[in-house]
């Protein structure tokens, strides 16, 4: 039986990094709510506004901080660049750090002015875009309304997984990714024509936070010679380092990145490629490996507002391609020019690939249909196979006992990692 009711007003939210193909879910999800005669408030730049939202000191203003989408705003949208309700990283739920804390109302304050302006804009259901920290706030909002008074109103929530990196757990491809992948693949291309010419190296550090979705991508079609992403720490590569805990102040063993190991390694790829005639190269980094640097290398790096490391400041790439260099000097008694390269943000508000374009709407058609047919509360839309359209509850994706999302990594028997490494130079062994 269906719980579908009609709903007179509905928000769109979109948080954290822009993703091609933004504007593909905001204008679907968008477009069927109206045409069901349902009203539809985009919420400008995320929880900004929302986390201080006072009725008396601190109301929302109209076509600042929130509008009414029109037919003229969903005009040919969905293949436009950036996003129309613009983004930020504000985090209403970065007090809280564990069940317990849902009870707390200083702790749940800013979630807590997040649902009263909401519901002061009248607002039934929201239609929460961004990455798994916007996941975990919108699990937040969706825990605190639950401890709610009966009568109180309640905010409905459907979450559309976003990120380029492809590191979500609960759907296979995130919209963006493919876009992402093909930008930054085209880039790669480009250094490797400038290696060619030049008989140099570049080593690429592309995006991707933790997982290695997007640099393995990228090594493929990119054509690189060697890829290194953080599922392939192992063996040579790893080092054990005591890392206190910041809470209990225990001491535990935790694996990080051999940073010499690795520039050896990137060393014999380049005499490989010397013994066969080739003096040039690509190699790429996945940027998670910057947070498995030693603590010698981090320890004065800041964190952002979900407590993550700012990985771009480290800037692996350049590390390596400096370490490399010399070890390579060291071991041959010749030089040899290697250029680290960032790449990413280019590729976050590039033109969307057609299939992001289809990825992107359905998944916004997919938060209507939660919500409005439905009747859903606290799910995370996804697709699987030939874009069937699925829904994960949040249970499903939020640890209990932490409120805490996980990242999703490649796994090393995967076809995917094996696809990755068979397209290498391959190197002989030692």
């Amino acid at each position: 039986m269906s719980n579908a009711t009609h709903l007179q007003r509905v928000a769109i939210l979109f948080s954290g990094g822009p993703a091609p193909a933004a504007n593909a879910v905001i204008t679907a999800a968008a477009s069927a709510f109206r045409r069901a005669g349902t009203e539809v408030v985009g919420i400008m730049h995320g929880y900004s506004a929302l986390q201080h939202y006072d009725a008396e000191n601190r109301p929302l203003v109209a076509d600042e901080e929130y509008f009414v989408f029109k037919d003229k705003d969903l005009q040919g949208l969905r293949n436009t660049r950036g996003i129309i309700i613009g983004t930020s990283r504000a985090n209403p739920g970065k007090k809280v750090r564990g069940p317990a804390d849902l009870d707390d109302p200083a702790r749940i304050e800013p979630l807590m002015r997040a649902y009263q302006g909401l519901v002061a804009l009248g607002v039934q259901a929201l239609v929460s875009i961004g990455g798994d920290d916007t996941l975990k706030t919108a699990n937040l909002l969706y825990e605190v309304q639950k401890r709610l008074p009966e009568e109180a109103p309640r905010v409905r929530i459907a979450h559309v997984p976003k990120t380029i990196d492809n590191d979500y757990r609960g759907i296979d491809f995130t919209f963006g990714f493919f876009t992402a992948v093909d930008v930054m693949a085209r880039e790669l291309l480009n250094l490797r024509a400038d290696a060619k010419s030049t008989k140099s190296y570049f080593v690429v550090e592309t995006m991707g936070r933790k997982a290695g979705w997007l640099s393995y991508g990228v090594a493929v079609a990119g054509e690189a010679h060697m890829v290194i992403a953080v599922e392939d720490v192992v063996g040579e590569l790893a080092l054990q380092e005591d890392v206190k805990d910041p809470i209990t102040g225990a001491i535990r063993k935790v694996t990080k990145l051999d940073v010499y190991a690795l520039a050896d390694r990137i060393v014999n790829l380049i005499e490989a490629r010397e013994s066969h005639g080739k003096h040039y190269g690509t190699i790429v980094l996945a940027e998670g490996l910057a947070e498995m640097l030693p603590s010698s290398f981090t320890h004065e790096v800041g964190r952002d507002e979900h407590g993550h490391i700012s990985l771009g400041k480290l800037d692996i790439g350049k590390l390596l391609a400096q370490i490399a260099a010399e070890r390579y000097e060291q071991r041959t008694g010749k030089t040899k020019k290697l250029t680290g390269v960032q790449l990413g943000y280019e590729s976050r508000c590039s033109e969307p690939h057609a299939f992001d374009v289809m990825l992107g709407c359905q998944l916004g058609l997919g938060a209507y249909r939660v919500i409005a047919e439905k009747g859903l509360d606290g799910q995370m839309v996804s697709v699987a196979g030939q874009l069937e359209l699925r829904h994960v509850p949040f249970s499903q994706l939020v640890n209990p006992k932490t409120l805490m999302t996980e990242v999703r990594f490649i796994d090393r028997e995967s076809d995917f990692h094996r696809l990755a490494h068979s397209m290498e130079t391959r190197l002989p062994h030692r």
